[in-house]
């Protein structure tokens, strides 16, 4: 049996979800493989928001430590739910077998424009409500894939907010009255465009987007149509009850099961790599390799 004591992941286990200080994480790249090394991890796939940044800084890290490192990305889109209703929904998109074409790089640079974009129209709808905060102070913190998250942070630090958590619901979350949303590709848009890249497209936390269990499968269904080819079964968030779920809907469906712990380091010091929310994340290897599988025949 695999050792678990002192919370070390056993070492046929993986973790497909994580960031980088290149978006919106708090370790740097080389931090990451150190602490995948020291878990126990067989593969980590790292998944920054809109940049391959994180990986290739993590990956003569990785050949040098023997850990298997997987190319990853964080996207987001909109999900179209009839009426002109739409979410946001998530989509990781994987890279297990090379790098992705010409087209999908040229798409996150203007990702990346349409984001600076958004920070800028956030900063002014704050500063109209009195919060005194600027596009540069969180570029200063994020870079070129400052966020949200940034924000959040700066609002804690001038007093605005008594935590992260406050500050989304106060002022960054979809339900708060200066959230700001950005011009996101349709999922199924995003969907195509990872396929087109050479990747394989796969929906990120699918308990975020709170679909009743009559329309999740239509929806779901409809994403696998588009191409989807695979659903986050582990997640930090998803309970145990929630991950038999959707490996079932995984099965039904013919979707590849995937998982991680979608560790942001102290940005979320809650989540653990590796094994998530209280130990709540083990995915098995199986799911890389049949990833990998899926990849080579697409």
């Amino acid at each position: 049996m695999a050792d678990l004591t002192e919370g070390a992941a056993p070492a046929r286990f993986i973790d497909l979800h994580s960031h980088t200080d290149e978006s919106d994480g708090s370790l740097p790249p080389e931090a990451l493989v150190r602490l995948a090394k020291s878990s126990g991890l067989d593969a980590l796939a790292i998944t920054d928001h809109d940049t391959f940044a994180g990986f290739e800084k993590a990956a003569s890290f990785a050949r040098e430590a023997g850990l298997d490192l997987v190319r990853g990305i964080e996207l987001n889109s909109r999900l179209k739910m009839g009426d002109e209703a739409e979410r946001s929904a998530h989509l990781l998109g994987y890279f297990p077998w090379g790098e992705p074409s010409c087209e999908m790089m040229g798409f996150l640079d203007r990702q990346r424009q349409e984001r600076r974009e958004r920070n800028q129209r956030l900063a002014a709808v704050l500063r109209s409500r009195g919060v005194d905060v600027t596009a540069e102070e969180v570029e200063a913190r994020g870079k070129s894939l400052a966020g949200r998250v940034h924000f959040a942070q700066l609002l804690v630090e001038k007093g605005y907010a008594e935590s992260s958590n406050d500050a989304f619901r106060r002022y960054l979350g979809e339900a708060a009255p200066t959230y700001v949303h950005r011009e996101s590709l349709t999922t199924e848009e995003a969907i195509r465009t990872v396929r087109r890249a050479g990747g394989i497209p796969v929906l990120a936390h699918p308990v975020r987007l709170g679909l009743l269990r009559e329309a999740e499968r239509e929806v779901f269904l409809r994403l696998r149509r588009a191409g989807l080819m695979g659903l986050e079964i582990y997640h930090s968030e998803h309970s145990p009850a929630l991950q038999a779920h959707y490996r079932q809907l995984a099965e039904e469906l013919a979707l590849l099961p995937t998982g991680g712990s979608d560790f942001h380091g102290a940005i979320k010091p809650t989540i653990n790599l590796g094994t998530g929310l209280q130990g709540n994340v083990r995915v098995p290897r199986e799911f890389l390799d049949r990833m990998r599988s899926a990849a080579a025949k697409a």
